[in-house]
């Protein structure tokens, strides 16, 4: 049986030591998703590898990597980016640190999510991002944040996750049995890009199902992961951003998701753009796909979330 005042207190002291020099410096700060122990831990599995392009594989002790906002704009708004990689490595420095580091100009902080991936399958990534959303949340005040504003934000198959987030963050394959458990999973915002949602079908993007379900998934898993089968009016608002060009990620999946939200009611909003293969990041020379993010900024200060906190 875990020992609850132990984990509370390891969380806290965890998170204490990696938040004080976050928030009155520069630089990003990492800090640990399960300091009681990763659940279902593969010591096996070796270590973590990063390539030259910044992206990660191998992933077997998850993390948030928090960048702070810009001091002179923060504005109380947090965002948890999760990268995509389809399930089986992070493009950690393209759709991660980049992404903060854009975010944390609007004055948004950001929380770079290191799941993982295949070598632990389903559920392990939503365990991971609810246990982020509650840990963001559970110490709001330290992060200068409020935790009625907390969003997640992710690509390809880190969009799958974001989106996951913000559909089962009730359910119980997100939770471990700690006292954590009890603060609230569910994100106040979601925002998508080329996100992976169909787990069959013409849109599915069959890499990303079999590396998170296996190569011969049940048909219950399918069904819960199919994202625009599970959207209730409980779903966050949501920000869509694909391209007509993505040939990895057919354009359906956000069309697909998009008819869903509006079936239940969820506010959203979708830009589908003609040019930007998949996984273009924030990559200019693609025509009007380069300018997303000013939509997106655009979306956000909608939303009151740019809005400087009281």
């Amino acid at each position: 049986m875990i020992d609850r005042r132990r984990l509370m207190k390891a969380v806290g002291a965890s998170l204490l030591a990696a938040a004080a020099p976050s928030l009155s410096a520069a630089t990003a700060h990492v800090i640990p998703l399960w300091p009681e122990g990763v659940p279902g831990a593969r010591p096996d599995l070796g270590p973590e590898r990063t390539d030259d392009d910044g992206r990660t594989t191998n992933i077997t002790e998850p993390s948030l990597t928090v960048y702070p906002a810009a001091t002179d704009r923060a504005n109380g708004t947090a965002v948890i980016v999760c990268p995509g990689g389809g399930y089986t490595r992070l493009a950690t420095r393209r759709e991660g640190e980049q992404y903060a580091q854009w975010l944390g100009t609007l004055g948004i902080t950001s929380f770079v999510l290191k799941y993982r991936q295949s070598e632990f399958g389903h559920p392990a990534p939503l365990r991971d991002v609810l246990r982020a959303v509650r840990l963001v949340r559970s110490q709001a005040a330290r992060y200068g944040v409020r935790p009625d504003r907390i969003g997640v934000m992710g690509s390809s198959a880190g969009g799958h996750l974001a989106a996951s987030a913000g559909i089962l963050f009730g359910h119980p394959l997100g939770r471990t049995g700690v006292e954590l458990d009890t603060v609230s999973a569910r994100p106040d915002f979601v925002v998508l890009m080329y996100p992976v949602i169909a787990m069959e079908g013409p849109a599915v993007h069959a890499g990303s199902r079999k590396s998170l379900l296996g190569a011969s998934p049940d048909a219950a898993a399918v069904q819960l992961m199919s994202l625009e089968r599970q959207v209730t009016k409980a779903m966050p608002p949501t920000l869509l951003i694909h391209t007509q060009a993505d040939q990895a990620v057919p354009v359906e999946n956000s069309i697909l998701f998009y008819q869903a939200l509006t079936r239940a009611g969820v506010p959203a909003e979708m830009y589908l753009f003609e040019h930007g293969a998949h996984g273009m990041g924030m990559r200019d020379g693609l025509g009007t796909a380069s300018n997303w993010p000013r939509r997106a900024e655009e979306w956000l200060r909608g939303r009151g979330l740019l809005d400087r906190a009281k």
